[in-house]
């Protein structure tokens, strides 16, 4: 089984783009620029000076698009920043770790705030909703990827009709780019993703097996539901771009699934998430993986005794820039193995 450290390494692999030095070929934002976002309407009148990356996958983009110095503060990671992005990420003030407080936000005096969740700024939002932002004159945006109905799936997460794909991330890079008149950069990230993209697709034999995969983010403990990965998420892209399929069925962006339920659904493969946040036990691989190969019932299913089991970083189970490094983690592993050609 391929090591945490090899996959931080691997994660590691992106050098960023030089982005402050790339020439100018998209061009120059023409303000007021008005965006339809997430079912608003969001205008801004010039580039935002004082950013809030609220949740890993803004923070991350913007600090991808080399805007550091236009951010105050960033909150909510499930994992440690990008290896590549320690330095650049270490200029800006970590509000918590976990979800802050709408006042600790404030205190910043944010003129802007980049949202990766609807929980973070959603409807339902404990830390503030959009029009609480609104009124206090600061912006919002909220990543395309997770703006999902809640009307069929009664949670936060909402469910999602047809399989999440590149295009909408590449879409919040581009807005966003938009927005800091920074689109030169905001192209450059979006082709290195699309080439990635593309190698990761043509590496994969066409006449391989058709493998099944259940993607574990986490659990409160062994007894309880697992957090998977719904049918058509950022994990059922991962399993489309090998060349599988997700053993969930759910359209729930993140069902919760009795261990009864993924024994019948018979993965050939099961993705575990490495998490930094610990909130958990089993947020750590090595519990989930001791559980897995302990558990009497659960140890009989075939990914487990034909020990398919691989370690993915558990961010890039969320719709967000890792999901394409998750992939590439998953076919190193599972080649590895002998599982993917």
């Amino acid at each position: 089984m391929t090591s945490l450290k090899s996959i931080a390494a691997a994660c590691g692999l992106f050098t960023v783009i030089g982005l402050a030095a790339t020439p100018s070929l998209a061009g120059s934002t023409t303000y007021p620029l008005t965006l339809e976002n997430c079912g608003a309407e969001v205008t801004f009148k010039k580039a935002p000076e004082r950013a809030i990356g609220l949740g890993q996958n803004s923070a991350e983009i913007l600090l991808l698009l080399g805007l550091q110095d236009k951010m105050v503060g960033t909150a909510f990671w499930p994992s440690k920043v990008l290896p590549q992005l320690t330095e650049a990420n270490a200029k800006v003030k970590l509000l918590t770790v976990e979800m802050p407080t709408f006042e600790s936000m404030l205190a910043e005096n944010p003129d802007f705030v980049a949202a990766a969740l609807p929980s973070l700024v959603g409807p339902n939002s404990k830390v503030a909703k959009r029009e609480d932002f609104d009124k206090v004159g600061v912006a919002t945006y909220l990543s395309p990827s997770t703006c999902l109905s809640t009307k069929d799936v009664k949670d936060q997460y909402g469910s999602r009709g047809e399989l999440w794909n590149m295009d909408l991330l590449y879409k919040e890079i581009d807005e966003l780019s938009q927005i800091f008149d920074v689109t030169d950069r905001g192209q450059a990230l979006i082709a290195d993703f699309k080439a990635r993209e593309a190698k990761l697709r043509g590496s994969v034999a066409k006449d391989g097996q058709n493998l099944s995969y259940v993607f574990w983010f986490s659990s409160p403990s062994p007894s309880a539901d697992a957090y998977v990965g719904g049918k058509n998420s950022a994990s059922g892209f991962i399993a489309d771009l090998l060349g599988g399929r997700n053993a969930i069925d759910a359209a729930a962006e993140w069902p919760t699934i009795g261990w009864e339920g993924i024994i019948a659904a018979n993965p050939d493969v099961i993705v575990v998430a490495s998490l930094d946040r610990n909130r958990w036990e089993l947020d750590k691989p090595e519990a989930k993986i001791k559980f897995l190969n302990t558990d009497p019932a659960v140890s009989q299913i075939p990914a487990v005794k034909n020990k398919a089991l691989v370690v993915m970083d558990g961010q890039a189970m969320n719709p967000t820039i890792r999901t394409i490094y998750g992939a590439e983690q998953v076919a190193e592993q599972l080649k590895a193995l002998g599982l993917l050609k």
